[in-house]
């Protein structure tokens, strides 16, 4: 989730050095915003003082850095700065989430999807692409991604209930229709998901082969954007 967005919009762009210092503010960033998460959840929740404490240093340690990089592009490419704003409420809904430690929230992970699929416009636009250019993959990976939150619950928390079973196929197989509209070659890997989504739960499968499948999923994803669009 926070690669094959980012990777999409700058190859479908033109791949520029200045990519890698966005590359560290992205992942920098989001590593700050996870440890200050897991202090606020453990503030609240922990017994042990200790506990919450651990995640301090990380996440002013990340954020210096993230802040600093940041900032040095945003000097020659203020837009950055709108760009972060944009995805500033769905940190917010995460942060709100984590405080009342209900990280596995469905609406947490559908909020996490947004701001990371939005990286591909903003690699896309520093890399002298048009925004309008990116919306149809940016939408794509919206989909893919939004689809593997209620997808892994059916996996792993929520194998055993058949509402999200039932919703997660519904909404991939409502995907594949969107998909298709975006371009028609995306209709491929999507009807691969709901594939996944309708015969993959109830098998017991172990955690790391869920993972896998996703991996594949994502470079599937990946390919077929470049490839279309």
């Amino acid at each position: 989730m926070l690669a094959v967005p980012f990777l999409a919009g700058t190859f479908l762009g033109r791949p520029r050095w200045i990519h890698l210092p966005l590359l560290a503010a992205w992942l920098l960033g989001y590593l700050a915003v996870y440890h200050a998460q897991q202090w606020l959840r453990l503030t609240r929740i922990s017994r042990n003082p200790k506990a919450p404490r651990r995640h301090v240093r990380p996440a002013w340690v990340f954020g210096a850095a993230a802040s600093a990089v940041g900032l040095g592009l945003a000097a020659t490419h203020p837009w950055l700065l709108l760009a972060a704003a944009c995805a500033a409420p769905f940190v917010a809904v995460n942060s709100l989430y984590a405080y009342a430690n209900r990280e596995r929230a469905l609406l947490n992970g559908l909020a996490a999807v947004v701001p990371a699929c939005g990286m591909l416009l903003v690699a896309l636009r520093l890399g002298g692409g048009a925004w309008g250019a990116g919306l149809a993959p940016a939408l794509a990976c919206l989909l893919y991604f939004g689809g593997t939150v209620p997808y892994v619950k059916t996996m792993i928390r929520e194998r055993n209930s058949r509402a999200y079973y039932r919703s997660s196929v519904a909404l991939h197989a409502v995907a594949v229709a969107a998909a298709a509209l975006l371009n028609p070659w995306l209709a491929v890997p999507f009807a691969l998901y709901l594939l996944r989504a309708a015969l993959l739960p109830g098998r017991g499968l172990k955690v790391g082969v869920v993972g896998a499948v996703e991996v594949l999923g994502s470079l599937a994803l990946l390919g077929t954007v470049l490839a279309a669009f």
